[in-house]
């Protein structure tokens, strides 16, 4: 690239990352989770359309996709903190737990790279990647054509519309979207599933937050992370 299209690349780069932690922050206080690939998804077809070469592009999403997580973590961390340490009301014990949570997260940053560095290779070599890698780089080894922009535009649309139909706090459109995305039909199965059960066991009850349902379901996404952990490494 040259000195203009560089500095363009660096400016966009810069605010689409700032723009999608702030969306993918949104999405997670209002829904619960985030959608931080299908946000980074969005401004690398962006870039594609302002031109960037496909290398540029592959480390622009790669930064958007990274740091969206991070920020939605994070307001899960610090916000289960408020809670636990009663909304701050003693404003001395609310900074001293959010200086504690801060150096617990550094710590765990850390740990992440090293383990990264240690068995990134062993995951490749095994094709352990998600399928929303395989999506940006289709995107971007073919490229953005009128036709394809036409169509994507079109489908934007239709997003929006979920969007607005279910409010912030649903999703729908970027749930539908994550459908799509996933090869596997047990999953949105097992997501009406547990919406059932949900319902049937609420009975009518709207509290969430300490609900049996709620400590049923963290047990599950436990249990889901170490088996699915301990298959992929012992595989």
């Amino acid at each position: 690239m040259g000195a203009p299209q560089l500095l363009g690349w660096v400016v966009f780069a810069a605010v689409a990352c700032v723009a999608a932690e702030f969306i993918v922050g949104l999405a997670a206080m209002q829904a619960g989770w985030f959608p931080a690939f299908a946000t980074a998804l969005v401004f690398l077809l962006l870039g594609l359309f302002l031109g960037f070469p496909p290398g540029a592009a592959a480390l622009m999403v790669g930064f958007v996709a990274s740091g969206g997580p991070a920020f939605a973590d994070a307001g899960y961390d610090f916000k289960t903190g408020w809670y636990l340490r009663g909304f701050g009301r003693d404003a001395a014990f609310e900074l001293a737990g959010r200086r504690q949570q801060l150096i617990a997260a550094l710590i765990g940053l850390l740990t992440a790279l090293a383990m990264v560095a240690l068995f990134h290779r062993s995951y490749f070599e095994a094709d352990l990647f998600p399928p929303v890698a395989r999506v940006y780089a289709a995107a971007i080894s073919t490229g953005i054509d009128p036709d394809t922009g036409a169509k994507l535009l079109a489908w934007a649309v239709l997003g929006a519309i979920l969007q607005l139909l279910g409010g912030p706090k649903r999703q729908l459109g970027i749930l539908f979207a994550t459908g799509l995305l996933i090869l596997n039909p047990l999953a949105g199965w097992a997501v009406l599933v547990g919406l059932l059960v949900r319902i049937a066991w609420a009975r009518g009850d709207t509290a969430v937050e300490g609900a049996p349902s709620t400590v049923f379901a963290g047990g599950l996404i436990a249990g889901d992370a170490l088996w699915s952990f301990g298959a992929s490494f012992f595989r």
